[in-house]
């Protein structure tokens, strides 16, 4: 039993965090629910897809059923300052940034890891599908959930064996739809709940509705043009677009056209068609290796440079602690400066970084 150690659990209303409350509680471990009250936009707190009214009672019930203490935190401020300007500011920056990871690195696995500190928690529990392994060395591998079709190992790459000392993530090892078979055996209220979706703060609108009302001042237009300087249309504001769009460029042509580069400098957008799409290479920065320490030597893994994206194969070639050139074997169509690439070899992730 482990009635002496005390755990955190991030509750979010949902099915995969009651679940976990739920398991660790059966395990004896002493259960403490804690969910986040993160930031809303003004007049959208109705649609936000997270942290609702509705989401924050479901908790409590969860909480009261399963007999443990639940308390609500304002993190506001904090997510605010953190996450929304670090989206806002990456595409005034000309990058596609995902929130969902410095969410993970400064509010779960900072603030809240924190506050489950001060609380005498000896570990912070959440729904995250992926798995720990503590080999005989005391060093602690992040690996793949069993349900590869949930697998959130990606958005856990930033996480260094301090903090995975402390972690505990129960259902890497089971399926979704086990999950909700438990929910349903424990009587959960929130057993058949819809999943709870990425960029919870957009609310019910769309990423260029959100940035257009918080940060007007990206709507600079200027030229759509070929990789030869042909002009083709113009643009509402760059943010608007990512590497790899074709629809909703606004332009005709006879054949498809697809997002090549963004030019923050001169404001341009050049584009081109499917075969002018793809590179072979990238770099990274703000690299976390889980291990703690970099490989001293080019090696090769398979890496996933989006969260939904199949990993592909490369060369990775460390420059230094906080950075890595790949090579990949094939020239990808969607390499996207702010998303993140994430290492692996087989079902370990060996970390990852920030494409530049």
């Amino acid at each position: 039993m482990n009635k002496q150690t005390r755990v955190v659990v991030a509750m979010s209303g949902g099915v995969d965090s009651s679940v976990v409350a739920a398991l660790l509680v059966e395990q004896g471990y002493e259960v403490i629910g804690v969910m986040l009250r993160l930031w809303n936009e003004s007049g959208q707190e109705a649609h936000n897809r997270c942290c609702t009214p509705d989401a924050m009672a479901l908790a409590r019930r969860v909480a009261t059923k399963l007999e443990i203490p639940f308390y609500a935190i304002d993190t506001e401020q904090v997510f605010r300052k953190e996450v929304v300007e670090y989206f806002i500011d990456g595409y005034a920056n000309g990058v596609t940034p995902n929130p969902c990871l410095v969410c993970n690195r400064r509010i779960r696995w900072g603030f809240l890891f924190d506050k489950a500190i001060s609380l005498g928690a000896q570990y912070l529990a959440t729904g995250h599908y992926a798995r720990l392994d503590h080999n005989k060395r005391s060093n602690i591998s992040l690996l793949c959930a069993i349900d590869r079709s949930k697998d959130q190992s990606y958005v856990l790459y930033m996480l260094n064996q301090a903090q995975l000392g402390h972690t505990i993530l129960p259902l890497g090892g089971i399926t979704k739809s086990q999950v909700r078979q438990i929910a349903r055996d424990y009587a959960l209220p929130v057993a058949e709940r819809n999943e709870s979706q990425d960029l919870c703060f957009l609310g019910n609108g769309s990423c260029r509705e959100f940035l257009l009302r918080n940060a007007p001042s990206l709507h600079q237009p200027g030229s759509i043009i070929r990789s030869d300087g042909t002009q083709l249309g113009v643009h509402q504001g760059q943010a608007f677009f990512t590497i790899g769009q074709r629809k909703g460029l606004g332009i005709s042509a006879p054949h498809p056209l697809y997002v090549l580069e963004k030019d923050i400098r001169t404001n341009v957008i050049i584009v081109g068609q499917k075969e002018e799409l793809g590179k072979r290479e990238l770099i990274a920065e703000s690299v976390n290796w889980i291990s703690g320490e970099p490989p001293k030597t080019p090696f090769h893994a398979q890496i996933k440079i989006r969260y939904k994206s199949c990993a592909v194969k490369g060369i990775v070639t460390p420059h230094d602690v906080t950075s890595f050139h790949i090579e990949f074997e094939k020239p990808l169509r969607d390499i996207t400066p702010g998303q993140a690439a994430v290492l692996y070899t087989d079902d370990r992730c060996l970390g990852g970084g920030i494409i530049k």
